[in-house]
């Protein structure tokens, strides 16, 4: 077996091999790992991908620009591992791999930035064999979905913004050989396989919904969902040959449940059941729309107890995130229940810069269109404030990384329309933030700033830490980072609260919480999970003056 481990947090990991038998360890601890999947061939020895380090750099800022990939051999030391792909002759910043079902194809998706990624397989039953390239640009995202009777499948939103499902021939894998399986729709397609079945996952206004097909495109059966909300693991870590798959199930008021899927018969029956204890029946979550600043149609889906008044006074926090074509969908989260029990009301916006409508939607928060995230975010807030749900005194708003950064903008355009404001591991000076780590490999999203002077004026026009202005109201801000964060350096964080504890007017607090030992939030423990969503609630709630009833459910 092999683990990767991550220190304090960290993104940097180490790979550890160990007889299962005993749990004795196998050979050397694989060192300078970072941003890898572990691929196993056979009982021979692993792929991994690694960075070339340099002395006397910082290991938490230390830029990564070359990824390697080596193959290990059991009970080996790393220096004799094999270089794969990488280097001088092959430069990119992330290379991920895997082993085909059958083991005999090495898959490896290589990319420069968060979004376009090439293709490439090796046949690994012949020594001498050498890289196929399937896809040979950097212009589209592609995933190998599978390789069965020579051929490939691949997802890929190639002129389909949306996604569609091809197949194409293994000795002659071009683009124009491609042949369509699942045309693109007007829903973003996510494919997974299990059992000999193809299931697609379609994302519509943020919603979930599954469907089965046979490897020629034929529609056999759509899955029958208990209601509106979010599919994941579709058949995760199924086989061909399997009979059932699992599924999970998930929304902002239905607690995570496992459901056991019947692939003959297209029938779903409850595996297991979370044991939260939670009512949904006593909370409702409603999904709607608002227009944005340019009249764009913006997917919110609010959650609150059922029978609230909608007099402008209710507690609300408003999350976003709207970047690298990440979708935000319902998912319930149990540090949310203490705002839901008190009365208060949750909001999630699907912003531009996510994915949530495909390559489109995502182009359309980024670069010099970036702007239509904040506000997009800024329009969900007045929307939530018209329709009397809260006002400006009792509304927090919160994000987290790329989520941290609309945060920082967003309470710096619009200072007055928010009391509480929580950026989080965020990214906030927009005209250093390609110096560090994997900086370099956002600029897809934001573009950089030596691009040109345009670019360079309006990443400053943004920037949360450029544009804090001295004798202004801004929301009482508690910010939150880590000393190992090496994703988004600290360094974003503490020169953020420094000036704007230095130009805030009035009586708001600014405050830096610092955790130790953890990294941009993977890897954290539960306890300290509970401690810092505590602070967070415990600011909110003293800031707009909120009585904390000790026990809510009671009066149920």
């Amino acid at each position: 077996m092999a683990y990767q481990l991550s220190k304090n947090g960290s993104d940097w990991t180490k790979i550890v091999i160990i007889k299962t038998a005993d749990k004795s360890q196998v050979g050397d601890t694989l060192m300078n790992v970072k941003f890898a999947t572990v691929a196993w061939k056979g009982n021979e020895g692993i792929f991994y991908s690694a960075y070339k380090r340099k002395r006397g750099k910082s290991s938490l800022s230390e830029k990564t620009d070359r990824h390697q990939l080596y193959f290990h051999k059991i009970d080996t030391p790393q220096l004799k591992d094999e270089l794969i792909l990488g280097g001088a002759d092959y430069s990119r910043r992330y290379i991920l791999s895997r082993v085909s079902e059958d083991g005999r194809y090495l898959i490896v998706t290589a990319a420069n930035s968060s979004s376009g990624n090439e293709l490439l397989i090796k046949d690994l039953t012949r020594q001498s064999s050498k890289f196929i390239t399937v896809v040979g640009n950097l212009s589209g995202n592609h995933e190998i979905l599978d390789i069965r009777d020579r051929k490939i499948f691949i997802r890929t939103d190639l002129q389909a913004p949306n996604g569609k499902l091809v197949a194409t021939d293994i000795s002659n894998p071009s683009v124009q050989n491609w042949q369509e399986i699942i045309p693109e729709s007007q829903e973003v397609l996510q494919v997974t396989t299990a059992g000999g079945k193809i299931f697609a996952n379609y994302l519509k206004d943020a919603l979930s919904s599954v469907k089965q097909f046979d490897f020629t495109g034929k529609l056999e059966h759509q899955l029958k969902l208990p209601d509106i909300g979010s599919v994941t693991a579709v058949g995760i870590r199924s086989k061909p040959d399997d009979k059932h798959l699992y599924y999970y199930f998930t929304s902002y008021i239905h607690p995570g449940t496992i459901y056991k899927y019947d692939i003959s018969s297209g029938h779903s029956e409850l595996y297991k059941k979370s044991n939260v204890k939670f009512e949904p029946d006593n909370y409702v979550s409603k999904h709607m729309f608002y227009k944005s600043k340019d009249g764009t149609r913006i997917p919110l889906i609010v959650t609150h107890k059922k029978g609230i008044k909608l007099d402008g006074s209710n507690p609300t926090l408003l999350h976003g995130y709207g970047g690298f074509g990440v979708n935000l969908t319902p998912t319930f989260d149990i540090r949310n229940l203490l705002l839901l029990e008190q009365g208060g009301v949750l909001a999630v916006a699907n912003l531009r810069g996510g994915g949530e409508y495909g390559v489109k939607w995502h182009l359309a928060g980024t670069k010099m269109q970036k702007q239509n995230t904040f506000d997009d975010f800024i329009a969900a807030a007045d929307y939530l404030i018209a329709s009397r749900y809260t006002s400006p005194a009792k509304l927090a708003i919160a994000g987290e990384s790329n989520g941290g950064l609309l945060i920082g903008a967003c309470m710096t355009q619009r200072p007055d329309l928010f009391k509480v404001a929580f950026p989080g591991v965020a990214v906030l000076d927009m005209l250093r933030f390609n110096k560090f780590t994997g900086g370099e490999g956002w600029t897809f999203d934001f573009g950089s700033p030596e691009d040109s002077r345009d670019m360079f004026h309006y990443l400053y026009q943004y920037s949360p830490y450029h544009s804090i202005k001295p004798g202004t109201v801004y929301p009482a801000t508690l910010i939150t980072t880590a000393d190992h964060d090496d994703r988004v350096v600290p360094a974003h964080s503490f020169k953020f609260a420094a000036r704007l504890q230095k130009s805030q007017k009035g009586d708001n607090p600014v405050l830096l919480r610092v955790d130790t030992k953890a990294g941009h939030g993977a890897g954290i423990s539960t306890a300290m999970a509970i401690d810092q969503q505590a602070d967070k609630w415990a600011f909110m709630f003293h800031i707009m003056g909120l009585p904390y009833e000790q026990n809510p459910r009671q009066h149920e």
